[in-house]
C-alpha cells in the first residue's frame, strides 16, 4: 500500500506526472478536482480504509499541511512516497502562461514564498526530485535535502 504525495508550486506539472507514472494504479486526489477539503477527507478516508493506492496531488507546500496525510498514512501502514517538483518561479510563471487555465500570478508567489523543502523526517519512506525534461516527460532522481 502506498501512498505519494506531491510536493511544489502550481504549474510544475504534477497533475501530468500522474498521468505518466500513477493513472493506472493509484487514485488521485485533488482539490481542483474535488472542489472541498471535505469530499477530499472522504475520499483520502475511504482509500486509506481499503488499503487502496493513491496520490495527493496538490501543492502540499508546508510541512503541517503534509503532516495531516503522512500521520494517518503511517498508522495504516502506507508506505509513504514524496515527489518534490523543483523549478525556479521563472520557470513556473512560462508554463503558467502555456495553460489552458493559467493560475493566477499572486497565487504562484504566494505558494513559492511559504514552500518548505521536503524532509525525510516528516515521515517519508522515499523522497524523489522531479524536474520537467523539456520534451513532455520528466527526470527523477532521488532527493537530497537542499539549504
Amino acid at each position: 500500500m502506498k501512498m505519494v504525495l506531491f510536493i511544489g508550486i502550481q504549474a510544475t506539472g504534477k497533475t501530468e506526472f500522474y498521468k505518466q507514472h500513477f493513472y493506472k494504479t493509484h487514485i488521485r486526489l485533488n482539490l481542483d478536482m474535488l472542489k472541498t477539503r471535505h469530499r477530499e477527507k472522504l475520499l483520502f478516508e475511504a482509500c486509506i480504509a481499503a488499503k487502496q493506492p493513491f496520490v495527493i496531488d496538490n501543492t502540499n507546500p508546508t510541512i503541517e499541511e503534509r503532516r495531516k496525510y503522512i500521520t494517518k498514512a503511517e498508522r495504516a501502514h502506507f508506505t509513504i512516497l514524496g515527489y518534490y517538483f523543483h523549478s525556479s518561479i521563472s520557470e513556473v510563471l512560462i508554463c503558467n502562461e502555456q495553460r489552458e487555465e493559467a493560475v493566477p500570478r499572486v497565487a504562484l508567489f504566494a505558494t513559492h514564498k511559504k514552500l518548505e523543502l521536503p524532509r525525510f523526517d516528516e515521515g517519508f519512506n522515499e523522497l524523489y526530485y522531479v524536474k520537467k525534461d523539456g520534451i513532455g516527460g520528466f527526470t527523477i532522481e532521488e532527493y537530497v535535502y537542499e539549504v
